[in-house]
C-alpha cells in the first residue's frame, strides 16, 4: 500500500493522509503477485475436479482495499523518528503493516460466521 500510482495517486504518494478505502471491484495492488494466486485458484479447482468441496477467502486481495488502515507516521517507532522524518510523512510513513481496526478484524469476523453457518 506504498503506492499512491496503485489508486490513481501521484507516485510521490502513499498510505500517508488516505482515509478511504479502494472500491474499485476487482482491484489488485502493484505488490500482489498475481501469477501466484492463480496458482492457488487453479490448484483448488483442481480440487473441484476430485470431488472435494473447497471453500476459500482470499484475504490477500481483500486487504488490499484497505490503502487507509495503516498506522502510518503514528505507530509506535521502535527509535522515534527524527524532526526531519516526521516533516516528511510520505517518506517514512509505515504503509505496510495493518494497524487500524478493519482489515484483520474483518477477517476474524469472516471465519467466526463461517464456523457458525456450518
Amino acid at each position: 500500500m506504498s503506492r499512491g500510482e496503485d489508486w490513481g495517486m501521484a507516485t510521490d504518494q502513499n498510505c500517508y493522509n488516505e482515509t478511504e478505502p479502494i472500491s474499485e471491484e476487482g482491484y489488485w495492488g502493484s505488490m500482489t503477485d498475481v501469477r501466484m494466486m492463480q496458482i492457488a485458484e487453479a490448484a483448488i479447482q483442481e480440487l473441484r475436479t476430485r470431488g472435494l468441496k473447497v471453500q476459500i477467502l482470499n484475504i490477500t486481495q481483500l486487504s488490499d482495499y484497505r490503502k487507509e488502515a495503516h498506522p502510518s507516521i503514528y505507530r509506535r517507532q521502535w527509535v522515534p523518528l527524527t524532526e526531519e522524518q516526521l516533516s516528511d510523512p510520505r517518506r517514512y510513513a509505515d504503509c505496510v503493516h495493518w494497524c487500524l481496526p478493519g482489515v484483520p478484524d474483518v477477517w476474524n469476523e469472516l471465519l467466526y460466521a463461517y464456523f457458525f453457518n456450518y
